[in-house]
């Protein structure tokens, strides 16, 4: 199966990755750092990973192709979990636009394809990591195409939450608590496959503000803004209490990521509408969201602060990783944005920019 395995080995240091993940820890994630810890973390040996593209991290750097279409970086939080846990190898089996369906069932991405991501999963895991949901009924591609499309008709309005909300209740509302019956079944599926396993489910991140707008960012009408910020809350909260019924814990990633959501500028973690080849999909994580995800995590798990020292240890740990496990380059870059580009439908030239990523 298409998966992809790292082996974690005592690195040198890298004077660029400790001063990013020493300002990420000051700037991105004051809740979770602390002076030290109060005691040690839990010791694990068979890390799996298991998700979509808030998981993967497509475009920031650097990417791997085995396949492509996955779009997995070498610094999704995945890597940098592993790397605050010490783990000495783990297992990434995440991939861009998966659903809850390929946790069983392979999955089609430009260029390849990708196996049931539950095929990493073994008697002998011991630590699984989840972040799916968001694209199971289309629900966030949908509604990003759909109410950026409506955008220019209204933009001091609300016209998308005209277009799903009727008679005052959410058209979206079923599906989402689909949805988290999905992410039940899915965790139901992982401790029969790994029985020893402590779990974590991760929600998304905060993306839409409420209190402001940025419509060069995050093109959406004014009156939308809330709405779409509601409906993340919705997801969230179908997916917290799907771990909270299928014994697993939740990352509240959505709370951690606050104050830094897509219009926050320098100090954001989510992208907005533009391509970074060189830092993020649009609509997805930057590199500082997968630093503070992974501290949520880290916190989530074991209850203790992190501390500045230890974000900068996970990111040498998955900087120097890059060259062992055969990252690419600037160089190849272009060849995942022509995956995307497949996906979406349209050039990702001269600036044009897909107005559907999946995450």
């Amino acid at each position: 199966m298409a998966v992809v395995r790292f082996v974690l080995r005592s690195p040198r240091p890298r004077r660029r990755v400790l001063a990013f993940l020493a300002a990420v820890a000051a700037l991105v994630v004051p809740s979770l750092v602390g002076g030290s810890q109060a005691q040690a973390a839990p010791s694990f040996s068979h890390y799996v990973a298991l998700g979509d593209s808030y998981t993967s991290g497509p475009f920031i750097p650097w990417p791997r192709f085995d396949p492509v279409g996955c779009g997995r970086s070498t610094n999704d939080y995945p890597a940098l979990f592993a790397g605050l846990l010490k783990i000495g190898s783990y297992t990434d089996a995440s991939c861009s636009g998966a659903q809850t369906s390929n946790m069983t069932q392979s999955q089609s991405v430009p260029l390849g394809s990708n196996g049931p991501q539950f095929d990493a999963l073994t008697a002998d895991t011991d630590l699984v990591t989840l972040g799916i949901g968001g694209n199971d009924f289309d629900l966030f591609s949908s509604l990003i195409d759909t109410c950026s499309s409506l955008y220019e008709s209204d933009p001091n309005g609300s016209p998308c939450r005209d277009k799903y909300v009727v008679n005052g209740q959410n058209t979206l509302q079923p599906d989402i608590d689909q949805i988290g019956l999905r992410v039940g079944g899915v965790l139901a599926g992982i401790h029969q496959r790994s029985p020893r396993a402590t779990v974590l489910t991760f929600g998304y991140p905060h993306i839409v503000p409420t209190d402001k707008t940025c419509q060069s960012v995050l093109p959406f009408s004014k009156g939308d803004y809330p709405f779409l910020d509601s409906v993340e809350r919705a997801l969230d909260t179908a997916i917290a209490n799907a771990a909270a019924g299928g014994t697993a814990r939740y990352v509240d990633t959505y709370a951690a990521s606050a104050g830094h959501d897509a219009c926050e500028g320098s100090r954001a973690w989510i992208n907005g509408q533009h391509l970074n080849v060189f830092a993020a999909a649009p609509y997805h994580p930057f590199e500082s969201g997968m630093v503070g995800s992974s501290a949520a995590g880290y916190a989530t798990l074991t209850g203790q602060q992190v501390t500045a020292s230890t974000l900068a240890r996970a990111g040498r740990l998955a900087s120097e990783r890059r060259a062992r496990a055969g990252a690419a380059g600037p160089a190849h870059v272009q060849r995942l944005a022509e995956a995307w580009d497949v996906r979406n439908g349209q050039a990702v030239t001269g600036g044009a920019v897909p107005k559907v990523f999946t995450p």
